[in-house]
């Protein structure tokens, strides 16, 4: 697989809920709280602002506007000085998932939230904005105002199989937002969805992806993305926020993460050969530098029950 498409499987998303709002005339919801998870959204009908907490400006949402927030509390509604009522007390049809917002519908909004595995979601918050605003008259939305007609259509004519259909077009709304976000990234903070956009870091780091085993020298990388050792170090760091081999390392201890809590119960020796280490001590040194924990303690810790 490509590399954008390993992280989003090691992270093993799933919609764990679609929903629409259907609203009119002048009205506010507030969404109070810091959440886990990423939450999209899409205007199917009329228009509305979002506001999301720490942001400087709203965003005025027309119809087929998509976004993506990523745990900030945030806000929509009509009128930015209106206040808004608080989501969590708004009535949601279990059959539909619609909820109704006041006697009127000029706007219907349709969206839902994907979950993680909490142990590797900095993977995919640490890369991305507190929000991404993808306008409908952009060229590339072609395809997610295709899927946000789908997932209208699924929500509100329940349809046989729809709650199945809806988690589908979500993943495909979500990645498609991914993809967009990526093409268009300038000057923003630095992370792996920006090396992925780059020519020469991109073929660096899908040669990574595609053989994290193998002994990776710094050489050996640079020749990958066709530069010298020193410019190819320098211009991964700036993109990527991690030195060429500190981003493998850390790669590596996240497939080992996975492996160690598979259901199969893999050998330790086993799972270290698999992410390039010969010996077993050399392996969970690593790893506790990478994820803070010797292996068998992670293990531990993350299938405790809560």
């Amino acid at each position: 697989m490509d590399p954008l498409s390993d992280i989003l499987a090691l992270l093993q998303p799933k919609s764990v809920e679609t929903y629409g709002v259907v609203s009119g005339g002048d009205w506010a919801l507030d969404f109070p709280r810091r959440y886990e998870g990423i939450k999209f959204g899409a205007v199917a009908r009329g228009g509305c602002w979002l506001r999301v907490s720490g942001e400087p400006q709203p965003f005025k949402l027309e119809e087929g506007d998509c976004y993506l927030l990523t745990g900030q509390p945030y806000w929509l509604g009509t009128d930015l000085e209106l206040p808004g009522a608080d989501a969590r007390t708004i009535f949601v049809d279990l059959k539909t998932r619609v909820a109704q917002h006041g006697p009127h519908d000029d706007t219907f909004l349709v969206g839902g939230r994907l979950m993680f595995d909490a142990s590797h979601q900095v993977l995919l918050t640490g890369a991305l904005p507190a929000v991404m605003h993808i306008p409908a008259a952009a060229d590339e939305a072609e395809t997610l105002r295709w899927t946000l007609k789908q997932l209208a259509k699924e929500i509100t004519e329940m349809r046989p199989g729809g709650a199945l259909m809806s988690e589908h077009l979500g993943h495909i709304l979500f990645v498609n937002a991914l993809r967009l976000h990526m093409a268009s990234e300038g000057e923003g903070a630095p992370g792996w969805l920006k090396g992925l956009n780059d020519p020469r870091i991109g073929r660096a780091l899908r040669a990574v992806h595609a053989e994290p085993a193998r002994r990776w020298t710094l050489e050996q990388l640079a020749s990958e993305a066709g530069m010298s050792r020193t410019a190819f170090a320098l211009h991964f760091k700036a993109l990527v926020g991690w030195p060429p081999l500190d981003y493998l390392l850390r790669w590596r201890m996240r497939l080992a993460a996975r492996a160690l809590l598979s259901p199969e119960r893999t050998r330790l020796a086993e799972i270290a050969l698999s992410v390039g280490h010969e010996s077993e001590s050399a392996f969970s040194a690593a790893f506790k530098r990478a994820m803070g924990c010797a292996p068998k303690h992670y293990q531990s810790r993350i299938r405790q029950p809560v």
